[in-house]
């Protein structure tokens, strides 16, 4: 039997997407291991391929979202995901999970703040593919769909042209089509200079399915929903 590419999933106290994603992954072909970081070493990367920081609220985002997360992380495992990434490693941060690799500086500098409507927001949003050659992307056309479930979404850099230069410059790989949140330059994702870190606010492993779409009579001839084409570009691009 081929062995598959071994994907982990680490979960801190409030991260509450981490079975839906574990699903996601193992769907399209990764072995998926959960993680507490209870048991986090730096062993714990050893045999990985992907790390994956899901979605939910990591402490309770009592101090800023993604914070404790970063300050736990660096304590148990220090330089271990940068080395792990220089080594061809991938990470991927969905939501909380994005939060926290911005955190952790291992993302282009922005930081994920409130909204600007000042409340959670619960909604599906167009999104628009700026990096179609990206591991992440590869197979996702050039719009689609995702939900987003977030207070502090939105993406802020010191200034208004660092936020373009993102877009100019790669590193936005997905913008919303409508303003959502308040984002500059409608930034919903980013990826590092490498190709292998990628940060998105909005939920792929909440549209794995056609059936998970918001709309019963939304049309399709594919069993499958725009999350689940994420996650197989990734398994194909590794694998």
């Amino acid at each position: 039997m081929e062995e598959r590419p071994c994907a982990i999933l680490l979960k801190f106290p409030g991260t509450n997407c981490d079975a839906e994603t574990a699903r996601a992954l193992e769907t399209v072909g990764f072995e998926a291991r959960i993680v507490p970081v209870s048991d986090l070493t730096i062993n714990t990367l050893e045999d990985a391929a992907l790390v994956v920081l899901s979605g939910g609220f990591s402490y309770g985002d009592y101090v800023k979202s993604g914070r404790l997360a970063k300050l736990v992380t660096q304590q148990k495992i220090a330089d271990a995901l940068r080395e792990f990434r220089d080594n061809g490693g991938f990470l991927l941060g969905i939501c909380n999970g994005f939060q926290i690799l911005t955190e952790l500086d291992l993302l282009p500098e922005a930081s994920l703040v409130e909204n600007t409507s000042g409340r959670y927001q619960c909604q599906w949003v167009t999104l628009e593919n700026k990096a179609p050659e990206s591991p992440f992307l590869s197979q996702l056309p050039e719009t689609f769909e995702f939900p987003i479930a977030h207070a502090e979404g939105r993406l802020v850099t010191k200034t208004e042209e660092d936020a373009k230069a993102l877009v100019e410059n790669g590193f936005a790989a997905l913008t919303y089509a409508d303003p959502v949140n308040g984002s500059f330059q409608q930034i919903a994702a980013l990826q590092d200079e490498t190709g292998h870190v990628f940060g998105l606010m909005p939920h792929p492993e909440r549209f794995l399915y056609k059936t998970d779409h918001y709309d019963p009579d939304w049309e399709s001839d594919d069993k499958w929903g725009s999350g689940y084409y994420l996650f197989r570009s990734l398994y194909d691009s590794i694998s």
